[in-house]
């Protein structure tokens, strides 16, 4: 069974960094992705890294600020999001998938952590 747990969600002023991490437990081979929801909105994707860190994605909304790896041992997965704007507020979601279809849809990937919160405001 895998388990996922995120971190590193806080409040920023518009133009700040944060880092979110995904603790994991129980992955084989599973790629794993960053998703946001912002309230009254549907789930977004975000960005995502293969098993091996070779294949990574980026939603155009975020490309050139946000980093997605993962480490040697695979776990934790990070996402470092730099030049944060308001339009970044939201609930940020890890997920891991057995196998993917489509990277970018959320109905893709089994497992889900339990969110963590980013609001940017000044």
């Amino acid at each position: 069974q895998v388990y996922l747990e995120e971190s590193g969600g806080g409040s920023v002023q518009p133009g700040g960094s944060l880092r979110l991490s995904c603790m994991a437990s129980g992955l084989t081979n599973h790629a794993m992705a960053w998703f946001r929801q912002a309230p009254g909105k549907e789930r977004e994707f975000v960005a995502a890294i293969s098993w091996k860190g070779r294949t990574i994605y980026y939603a155009d909304s975020v490309k050139g600020r946000f980093t997605i790896s993962r480490g040697y041992t695979k776990t934790p997965v990070y996402l470092q999001m730099n030049a944060l704007g308001p339009e970044d507020t939201a609930v940020y979601y890890c997920a891991a998938a057995d196998t993917l279809g489509s990277w970018f849809r959320p109905e893709e990937y089994d497992y889900w952590g339990q969110g963590t919160q980013v609001t940017v405001s000044s």
